[in-house]
């Protein structure tokens, strides 16, 4: 299979998108270690977990380590773990909000850092989880923007210093439909309407997540580094067309 033998390490692959990552990674035949806080309630079949906090730089390390010394090499590092819970900036202190910041750009920073000199030796490659919300205004997660704002150009500069030994890149989602995804857009039909705002009609798939990340890790692309691979369903229908009284579809 097309990654017989490489060892991939997804952080916060215990479910949803993390999930579809690592199993796509499994079906194109790569050792999978996954990590996570907290153990999952449906393990990944096939997949390695490990309890990991990504906040604790010493256990970040430590965990490379042993990673690569059990499977005798580490060749690509998925940076999925992340998230934020709603919150308006007024209704959060900055410590609050620095925390976000912190599990979505300073976490993937620890861990990529960690993960350097295992990936330099296989010449192997880093594929950050970024979002359409870091280039866009994101009310409500404003702190999660500005991290995944700063983890593309993180990704960007790393891909300078760590060339050519070590690829990077980052994949930008839109919306994917997971077992979150209630908590974001409400019921089946606000997952639905919502879904429709998308011009290909519907959110993505975590599979179709991990196909991307696959290909990116992949030798199809041993000439990307420093890209961002935008993987939103075409993005979203500009506010003007429906406001403006003219050049109507009919």
């Amino acid at each position: 299979m097309e990654l017989d033998g490489r060892v991939v390490v997804v952080t916060g692959g215990t479910r949803g998108v993390g999930a579809g990552i690592a199993r796509a990674f499994l079906r194109a035949g790569a050792e999978v270690v996954v990590c996570a806080r907290r153990p999952p309630e449906v393990p990944v079949a096939g997949a390695e977990f490990t309890t990991l906090d990504l906040r604790e730089p010493s256990a970040v390390g430590e965990f490379f380590h042993s990673v690569a010394a059990r499977h005798g090499r580490l060749d690509a590092l998925v940076n999925n773990a992340g998230g934020t819970p709603y919150r308006l900036l007024g209704e959060g202190d900055a410590a609050r909000h620095a925390r976000v910041i912190e599990l979505n750009l300073t976490a993937p920073l620890t861990a990529s850092l960690a993960a350097y000199e295992h990936l330099k030796a296989v010449r192997g490659s880093i594929v950050m989880i970024g979002s359409v919300s870091g280039g866009r205004p994101s009310p409500g997660t404003a702190a999660y923007g500005a991290a995944k704002a700063g983890l593309e150009n993180l990704a960007r500069s790393m891909a300078v210093e760590w060339a050519p030994e070590v690829r990077v890149n980052t994949l930008v989602l839109g919306m994917v439909r997971t077992e979150l995804s209630p908590l974001h857009y409400g019921d089946d039909e606000g997952v639905a309407a919502v879904g429709r705002t998308v011009p290909l009609g519907r959110l993505a798939e975590p599979s179709e997540i991990g196909d991307a990340a696959v290909f990116l890790v992949s030798e199809r692309a041993a000439y990307v580094s420093g890209a961002s691979l935008l993987v939103h369903g075409g993005g979203e229908r500009p506010a003007f067309l429906d406001a403006a009284t003219v050049n109507k579809e009919t």
